[in-house]
């Protein structure tokens, strides 16, 4: 199982939908100047992944995770991510049947 796509909104410094697609099972790099947004990408997977220590994410609230804290009438973040679970082996228990989570 690995990430197929990420869907990010509102969240940290993605004010505006942002789908980062065709993530390669094996090998996948991040780039980009500093303040672009690489480490905001990390910790988005961070947070559905069910992150429970805000300083992992630079940040000491919830409030803090939404685009310019909310100031910017943006009032709330979401961030998506599908799995590719074809490869039944390693699919979560439960979760065999589907091809997708």
């Amino acid at each position: 199982m690995h990430i197929k796509e990420l869907i990010i909104d509102g969240f940290k410094s993605y004010s505006q939908r942002t789908i980062i697609p065709d993530f390669d099972k094996q090998f996948n790099s991040i780039t980009g100047l500093n303040g672009s947004g690489k480490s905001n990408i990390m910790d988005a997977i961070l947070f559905v992944l069910g992150l429970s220590c805000f300083s992992l994410a630079r940040v000491n609230n919830l409030q803090e995770l939404i685009y310019k804290q909310g100031h910017a009438g943006i009032t709330k973040a979401s961030v998506t991510i599908t799995f590719d679970n074809r490869e039944k082996e390693s699919s979560p228990q439960g979760y065999q049947q589907l091809d997708e989570i």
